[in-house]
């Protein structure tokens, strides 16, 4: 079965990465939800893409230099459309609590890489492990350094690789961080790329697909999943 991770929520038609759009994922019978997960500056974790507030949100500036009580007083929604204004930055124990009773699982995108975050690799495991979701949690990152941190931290969580080009047999390169999977932006796979990960018992879900044709390419390839802005359409075409 190939697994569809709505990426950001279902974020094509809600702003993303909000409650809002992680509500609408799940109508849209995705599998999964891919999500970004910062710091602010009295430690909370919470769920936005970009280190800088600007573009989501009536705010400026970067996320690490808000508290949440002032992160939570932003409109995360207008950038999208208007009638979206009540919209508010999420932290992740609110998104988790939401799945909880559902099927779906959570892909944890760590944003650890323009700005460190110190410790942000403790305070993950710290609440996954409190909520009891370590076997529903994926995590992802650019920073390859924390996703080693993270299975010293627990050797059992699922990690993979984010990374944008085509590294040189990414299979070989992901066994050197101890990561479960390749999550490679969808130009970068190719389907020698998938046979060898799955030889070496390594998953390969690519980024951000969302045109059918690229869609169908990738369902081709024997892909494991799909991260997509359309958990919809990839749904409908994999019931084709």
């Amino acid at each position: 079965m190939t697994v569809v991770y709505a990426h950001r929520g279902a974020s094509s038609y809600y702003p993303e990465n909000t409650l809002l759009a992680f509500e609408k994922a799940i109508e849209l019978d995705c599998d999964a939800i891919e999500t970004d997960v910062q710091l602010t500056k009295d430690g909370e974790l919470v769920l936005i893409h970009d280190e800088y507030v600007n573009r989501t949100t009536n705010g400026t500036g970067l996320v690490k230099d808000y508290s949440l009580k002032e992160l939570r007083g932003l409109d995360a929604g207008s950038f999208k459309d208007k009638s979206f204004s009540q919209c508010k930055i999420p932290t992740l124990k609110e998104l988790l609590d939401l799945v909880k009773p559902t099927k779906v699982n959570l892909n944890l995108e760590i944003k650890s890489g323009i700005v460190i975050y110190p410790q942000i690799e403790e305070k993950l495991m710290e609440l996954i492990h409190k909520e009891g979701m370590e076997k529903r949690v994926m995590l992802s990152s650019f920073n390859h350094y924390s996703l080693a941190h993270c299975k010293e931290l627990c050797p059992s969580i699922k990690t993979a690789v984010l990374y944008m080009e085509g590294i040189y047999e990414p299979q070989n390169y992901c066994k050197t961080l101890k990561a479960d999977g390749l999550h490679p932006f969808f130009y970068a796979v190719r389907k020698e790329v998938v046979e060898k990960a799955h030889r070496e018992g390594i998953f390969v879900n690519p980024f951000t697909v969302d045109e059918e044709p690229h869609i169908m390419h990738c369902i081709s390839m024997g892909v494991d999943g799909i991260i997509t802005n359309y958990p919809d359409r990839v749904k409908a075409i994999l019931k084709k």
